[in-house]
């Protein structure tokens, strides 16, 4: 089978599940991340026949995808502002709007003599490894509750060669927290309502307590986080947030002696938070 005819048959095999171009992409990321080709092989090889070899690789992912599991999930790899990361079941895949809340910290303080930043809830390590590299005077930290996600995110820091230190954590039983001139935090944020609208391949695959938090404490969270940060009145937190709770989170902050402002992210949602005492 030729590539290009394959491209064909891996399309109308997840048509039920993915658009055209959708498909085309997975099938993309699964020949650079398991056939080891790059994007102009990928490309130029359409006309070439697959080797037996790369055409069974490419056959027990297409399986896994039809059961709705994630590609990261299926390679192992996740791609993340210029970085690859390991990814398993026990830690969220990294996605594209947590990498526009790490290049907004990054130039924000990219002038910033040395740093020191916290990143809670800090699952593979993204935006901890991401910020480590990105600002390389920075002393980073990152916290989670999950052991496992942690033992992900401390591999991808020695495969990135990036100087985090990461410990375990649970933020809403913590009482204090050091100084850091900088927290960032992409917490669970999904509300349990918003379920019926999650695809599959999240809510069958990706860790929920990650992603949710009950209708009744949307905001529990960042009210814990806002509240250890306030004896710190010179530090910056960061925030990813629900894009149907921008205004909830505008009146938490305020309630809890911050000013804050919101910022969209590249689908026009409101995505990210800054919060500071004045």
């Amino acid at each position: 089978m030729t590539l290009q005819t394959f491209k064909t048959y891996f399309q109308e095999e997840l048509a039920a599940l993915y658009v055209s171009q959708e498909s085309r992409s997975i099938l993309q990321i699964l020949c650079e991340d398991l056939l080891k080709w790059n994007k102009s092989q990928f490309i130029m090889k359409n006309s070439d026949l697959l080797t037996a070899q790369e055409e069974t690789t490419l056959l027990e992912a297409l399986g896994e995808l039809k059961t709705s599991k994630p590609v990261q999930y299926i390679t192992g790899k996740a791609h993340f502002y210029g970085h690859i990361f390991k990814v398993t079941k026990d830690a969220l895949i990294p996605r594209q709007e947590t990498e526009e809340l790490v290049h907004l910290i990054i130039q924000e303080h990219k002038d910033t003599i040395a740093p020191r930043i916290l990143d809670i809830g800090s699952g593979s390590g993204c935006i901890a490894i991401s910020l480590a590299r990105g600002l390389p005077q920075s002393q980073v930290h990152a916290v989670d509750i999950s052991t496992s996600a942690l033992q992900v995110a401390s591999d991808n820091a020695r495969s990135l060669n990036a100087a985090v230190a990461f410990n375990q954590m649970d933020i809403l039983k913590t009482t204090a927290l050091d100084f850091y001139g900088i927290i960032v935090s992409n917490p669970p944020y999904v509300r349990n309502l918003e379920k019926v609208a999650i695809h599959r391949n999240v809510l069958d695959f990706e860790p929920h307590s990650a992603l949710f938090v009950e209708n009744d404490a949307a905001l529990i969270f960042y009210h814990k986080i806002l509240t250890l940060a306030k004896p710190h009145t010179k530090t910056l937190v960061y925030f990813e947030i629900n894009q149907y709770l921008g205004l909830e989170m505008l009146a938490l902050a305020q309630s809890l002696g911050f000013t804050a402002s919101l910022r969209k992210d590249l689908n026009g949602n409101d995505r990210m938070m800054k919060c500071w005492q004045v």
